[in-house]
């Protein structure tokens, strides 16, 4: 069973969710926020396996509650997903703080059931407005601080960056193996040594890291919803 904390402002988007998620068999809801703060300390209390957390761009704390609640001192993070608004090119600082992806808040039910499934087994949700997000913070050179990304990338070895291009790409552990024709294992423990190589808590930080770093380049791009 997938437990979720639901982190919204507005009471009856809150009570719409919960009763989304509680009709699943799979999935239940174990708290509700108002707004990031609250979140914060009742990821921390409740131990959720994800976060639905709303995200606005006009909300400058958003990727501090993110950071928050995906790093804990105790090792137990939950996967964050936002929900956006329709201008979803912004929570790029969101996405770089340690959230697993978003979805904007006209996704379909069916969109963010799969959505909530999807981040809680560890993979991440590829958006096209995350695509565009990432593009166009690699050709604004807002994201790009130092020369570290470019550093780490040569830590990696021939078939790191393979897997790390796929990862990059959206495809799933099981479409990389078949792609690279491995073992989904190895494409795991692939996926595991390229984290630890570049830094990085989650699949969204490495897909942040291939652009910053060079190794996707903003013509390349492939992700897919």
């Amino acid at each position: 069973m997938t437990s979720v904390l639901i982190a919204t402002g507005q009471s009856l988007q809150r009570v719409g969710l919960r009763m989304l998620l509680e009709s699943q068999p799979d999935l239940s809801v174990v708290g509700e926020a108002a707004h990031g703060p609250e979140a914060i300390r009742l990821s921390a209390l409740l131990r959720p396996d994800v976060v639905l957390l709303e995200g606005r761009a006009t909300d400058t704390d958003t990727a501090e509650t993110v950071r928050r609640i995906a790093h804990t001192p105790d090792g137990h993070a939950p996967h964050v997903l936002l929900l956006t608004t329709a201008d979803d090119t912004y929570p790029y600082g969101a996405l770089r703080a340690g959230a697993a992806g978003h979805l904007p808040e006209d996704a379909t039910a069916d969109e963010l059931v799969a959505a909530v499934r999807v981040v809680a087994a560890g993979d991440v949700v590829v958006s096209p407005g995350l695509t565009r997000a990432l593009i166009d913070a690699v050709r604004d050179q807002r994201a790009i601080e130092s020369t570290a990304p470019g550093n780490r990338l040569g830590t990696l070895t021939g078939r790191e960056r393979d897997v790390l291009t796929a990862v990059a790409s959206g495809d799933s552990n099981a479409e990389i193996a078949d792609r690279l024709s491995i073992a989904p294992t190895t494409v795991k423990s692939h996926v595991s040594n390229i984290l630890t190589k570049i830094g990085a808590r989650g699949r969204v930080q490495a897909v942040v890291f291939a652009y910053e770093s060079g190794l996707v380049r903003p013509t390349q791009h492939v992700l897919h919803a």
